[in-house]
């Protein structure tokens, strides 16, 4: 018997929103922090405009995606709503509509008929919705479950940093806390290139050097102007 396969495509989803929101936690906090603190300003200020970043961020992403993802919800609902009305009229003419789907797949036009006969007798909407507008009935677009995952990942990342700072003298802050956030961008590239089944070296290396350079030109924009923004 052949090996059970392990497809990664149905993580897709979940991992591009954990890796999107806690990468940009960790790359907006730790540029944050490294632009005040080369600026000159306190501890005190640097922690504050780190906590601020934490909130405002992770409430900006899980709005953002809420917004995104229930435009979508909306956009399928409605198709879905279409789709049935025109089931509910034109029967006849969905039905041949399903089977020259199958047709174009390759599927002999006898059986395609009788394949579409049969996934419409078991639930019509639910393979119009799969095969004609690409909607998985089971995976539909979820806003609450999107923008909760959003938030707790990017405030997640953004701990890091700002926890870095926390037990860091300012003098020292943007080194260490650029440091360890390029290690963390490292490894957060590096798990999720392994989860998706893709080059962990490649993928770290993008993550880290694309972080690195948002937070050294901030760090370089604060001590150039030498102000906390």
């Amino acid at each position: 018997m052949p090996a059970k396969e392990h497809h990664r495509i149905f993580r897709s989803g979940w991992l591009r929103a954990a890796v999107l929101g806690a990468n940009d936690g960790i790359v907006s906090t730790a540029s944050l922090i490294a632009g005040v603190a080369a600026a000159g300003a306190s501890h005190q200020a640097v922690l504050t405009s780190g906590l601020a970043g934490l909130v405002a961020g992770a409430l900006s992403m899980a709005a953002g995606e809420y917004v995104s993802v229930r435009t979508q919800a909306d956009t399928e609902a409605a198709d879905l709503r279409l789709e049935q009305r025109a089931l509910t009229g034109n029967s006849a003419q969905e039905l041949q509509e399903l089977a020259d789907i199958y047709v174009g797949r390759g599927v002999a036009p006898a059986l395609a008929r009788q394949v579409a006969e049969q996934l419409t007798r078991h639930d019509a909407l639910d393979a119009h919705a799969r095969d004609e507008l690409g909607i998985l009935m089971h995976n539909r677009a979820r806003p609450v479950q999107a923008a909760l995952a959003s938030a707790i990942s990017f405030a997640s990342g953004a701990a890091l940093p700002l926890v870095t700072a926390v037990f860091t003298p300012v003098e020292q802050a943007v080194g260490v806390v650029t440091a360890t956030s390029v290690a963390s961008l490292a490894l957060l590239g590096a798990m999720a290139a392994h989860a998706g089944g893709a080059p962990v070296l490649p993928a770290a290396l993008r993550v880290t050097l694309l972080g690195a350079a948002a937070m050294l030109l901030t760090a370089g924009i604060g001590a150039l102007f030498g102000v906390a923004v």
